[in-house]
């Protein structure tokens, strides 16, 4: 027996257990049958996103600019002034039929900025939502599929948090180019390196599993030194504040969504309750997509921001 993500087979017998003793065969089969569902949306969200960027929609991206400037960006106003800024941009938000076509009317320099770093993570994005789409309906073929489809699975997980980091770093160290070298580089090297492991015989026993774990734990901890590096840089840029919330939002989340994951709340405190919906794996996926929505929102700062502030 292969022992390639042995965590998950090694618990899959007291799951079966559990379901019989709960006569929820059916409810489980619909969950997952959900779960399909909920990959395959996400990953048409952002093929639609994806295809309203590459055909740059005016309407779209001037509404979008106009929403995100709506909400408080300064680091030098008061929390009333903030709450009152804060209250007008969700009113916004929500009656989209109140702003007036002069209130959109939004000048774009002639030259915006390269959109390949946006497009590099939307599509890593794409690629990690459809091939769990994949590894969950074909997963039940065979026990030797089902081990290759998994690899698969933390392939894309592994690329889209590669593909995350492409628009923040080079939007924000476009000025100094050999950050991109330094931070995208390293990030990249590390990620191919985790993909290798995970693809790796050898390195894919459960003897390596705690050296699996600090890979992941590493690439989403390299994250912090180019977030320092630059806040300190644009520590006197209106937008930091709203980029730190669109990214803190997004740590929030994948972080939540993790402990879901790991934890199996609430489904082992309850066998067989939680199989139609609810279950860990739901919750972790719903948060999953909040994350990376998160992070497209501070991406499409980013943008707005060298559209009219280059070097």
């Amino acid at each position: 027996m292969d022992p390639t993500l042995d965590s998950k087979l090694v618990s899959q017998p007291v799951e079966v257990e559990n379901r019989k003793k709960s006569g929820g065969d059916d409810d489980y089969d619909q969950g997952l049958n959900k779960a399909k569902r909920r990959h395959l949306l996400g990953f048409f969200l952002f093929l639609g996103l994806t295809m309203a960027n590459l055909m740059q929609v005016p309407r779209v991206a001037d509404l979008i600019i106009f929403l995100i400037r709506s909400f408080p960006i300064g680091g030098d106003t008061n929390v009333s002034h903030d709450s009152k800024d804060l209250f007008r941009g969700t009113k916004n938000l929500i009656d989209l039929k109140r702003i007036t076509t002069s209130e959109l009317d939004i000048t774009l320099p002639a030259t915006p900025v390269t959109r390949w770093p946006f497009n590099v993570f939307l599509g890593g994005s794409m690629f990690c939502l459809l091939s769990s789409s994949i590894c969950h309906l074909f997963s039940c073929h065979s026990h030797h599929l089902n081990l290759r489809l998994l690899r698969i699975d933390y392939t894309g997980i592994t690329t889209m948090i590669i593909t995350s980091f492409f628009p923040p770093i080079y939007y924000i160290f476009q000025c100094d180019p050999q950050w991109h070298f330094v931070y995208l580089g390293g990030i990249t090297a590390l990620g191919l390196f985790t993909i290798v492991t995970l693809l790796s015989p050898t390195l894919s026993t459960g003897k390596f599993r705690a050296f699996r774990a600090l890979l992941f734990s590493s690439m989403g901890l390299f994250g912090i030194v180019p977030g320092i590096h630059a806040t300190i840089v644009n520590w006197s840029n209106p937008r930091r504040n709203v980029t730190l919330a669109y990214e803190s939002a997004m740590a929030i989340f994948y972080l939540t969504g993790t402990m879901f994951y790991v934890s199996r709340i609430p489904e082992r405190f309850k066998p067989g309750w939680f199989d139609l919906a609810g279950h860990s794996h739901q919750i972790f996926h719903i948060l999953v997509v909040m994350g990376a929505l998160a992070h497209y929102g501070a991406s499409l700062v980013f943008l707005e921001w060298r559209d009219h502030y280059s070097c």
